[in-house]
């Protein structure tokens, strides 16, 4: 009897492998699907009267928390930490303008001035006016000046490995970039590929070859476009545009950052004076995607340790 079931069982598994082979792009988007559906995401679409699409994740009900993948990702990056925090707020997570799904306009500029305006124009397309901004990496920059420009409107920043504080020291990676102009998160093959998820995450999830290609094909047609658009994020610090801002703050780092120095928490705190930190140990670049309850927990306290601020903030607006 023994012997049948795990005959049956071993049959499952090759008929498993066997289909991941032969369809490949299906068996990633319903794993893709399945982990959204999980953190009771739903993928959805809107069409702006400027023209771009946005392709977003949305899901939950509350204050609104819109965040922000970083270069290179896509609003998958957040759906594992969004499990914990669906039950708690409305979370939105769009693919940033030439990023993902939504639109990739070819002759436009991809600062992150503009990128902000952009993001404006579709968070008020959703009907939301104030909110809570969360962000990785670039993203994060783009959080920052948004609160910058918009302080009425955004309640608090999540800051997570946050780039454009260049006066910080420089990681590895971007030495090799500062000093070779090459950069090492651009993906042009499907090596390539896997060596920036090296660069990127100290947890490396298993993924099988074929889904493996299928994932990195986005990356490598979009590989020219990045690069464009890297070279606008390094060009834009965010220093002197935030310095002294009081929109409370949680910076949260992973001890194992290859691609942004950890020293951007030193500075940030002394940037902004209502601001934590809280460090991940083992963790790269990507802490929301590699420690997705740690993050979760850390930042449900630190929401909880503002909300005094919120509430008179909203009686003040009254």
């Amino acid at each position: 009897m023994l012997d049948v079931f795990f005959m049956a069982i071993a049959v499952v598994f090759v008929a498993l492998i066997a289909f991941v082979y032969l369809a490949p792009a299906r068996v990633t988007n319903f794993a893709l699907g399945a982990e959204r559906s999980r953190s009771s995401l739903v993928r959805k679409e809107i069409e702006l009267p400027n023209g771009l699409h946005y392709v977003y994740l949305e899901g939950g009900q509350g204050d609104a928390l819109i965040l922000l993948h970083g270069f290179g990702g896509n609003k998958d990056n957040f759906t594992r930490v969004s499990r914990f925090l669906v039950k708690h707020y409305r979370v939105i997570i769009p693919d940033i303008i030439s990023f993902g799904e939504s639109s990739r306009p070819p002759n436009t500029d991809y600062a992150p001035t503009d990128q902000v305006e952009r993001l404006r124009t579709f968070s008020q397309a959703l009907g939301v006016n104030n909110l809570h901004l969360g962000g990785n990496s670039m993203g994060a920059q783009i959080t920052m000046i948004y609160a910058s420009l918009y302080p009425t409107e955004v309640k608090s920043l999540w800051l997570l490995s946050p780039a454009g504080v260049w006066s910080a020291p420089k990681s590895d990676v971007l030495k090799v970039f500062a000093e070779t102009g090459n950069n090492l998160l651009i993906a042009r093959n499907v090596e390539q590929f896997q060596q920036v998820m090296a660069l990127g995450m100290e947890k490396i999830p298993w993924i099988p070859k074929p889904m493996l290609k299928v994932l990195a094909q986005e990356r490598i047609q979009n590989a020219a476009l990045e690069d464009r658009i890297l070279h606008q994020i390094m060009d834009y610090s965010v220093e002197k545009q935030i310095e002294g801002m009081e929109t409370p703050t949680l910076i949260i780092f992973g001890d194992r950052d290859r691609v942004i120095s950890i020293k951007t928490a030193d500075i940030l705190r002394t940037l902004l004076p209502n601001s934590n930190v809280s460090v991940l140990h083992g963790i790269g670049h990507v802490p929301m995607f590699e420690s997705p309850q740690q993050c979760a927990k850390d930042y449900l306290s630190f929401r909880t340790s503002i909300q005094p601020m919120e509430v008179k903030t909203s009686h003040v607006e009254k």
